[in-house]
């Protein structure tokens, strides 16, 4: 574990966040915004902008016409694949990062972090990532299906 890495983290300013809908970075309808609060001092850690009634429902709409264009679903198995194994990896060398936010947002300890935030996600886009090309709507057969 890279404790110098880990404290130069810790200590940097984490810019305020905004809405992403439709691919883009967004204010709030009303320019609303939440403090999160450190639990490791109660400080301002940053500020996200608070969605509105409305913001909800442009990224429902966002999110339909996404999927209704197909952009996913029509793409090859083997193009999901490398996307989502993209993402694995980009997890894993991205993993420093991703526990130490998680450590200043929600309080975990960071050996814990490490494993269960950007490990576990990583493992999971690299499990589905893996069994695209491998599982074709069969169920392998177990001990209780030869019962019967």
């Amino acid at each position: 574990m890279d404790t110098n890495r880990i404290a130069a983290l810790a200590a940097e300013h984490i810019a305020p966040q905004k809405l992403l809908i439709d691919g883009e970075s967004i204010e709030a309808a009303d320019g609303a915004r939440i403090d999160v609060l450190s639990p490791r001092n109660g400080e301002v850690l940053t500020s996200i902008a608070s969605g509105t009634i409305s913001d909800v429902q442009n990224a429902v709409a966002a999110a339909r016409r996404s999927f209704n264009r197909g952009v996913w679903a029509n793409q090859s198995p083997t193009e999901r694949k490398r996307v989502l194994l993209r993402l694995a990896n980009l997890i894993e060398k991205n993993c420093y990062e991703l526990a130490v936010l998680g450590v200043r947002d929600n309080g975990t300890e960071i050996g814990m972090a490490l494993k269960a935030e950007p490990g576990s996600a990583a493992a999971t886009f690299r499990y589905y990532g893996e069994a695209i090309d491998k599982i074709h709507g069969e169920v392998a057969p177990t001990a209780s299906d030869k019962l019967g």
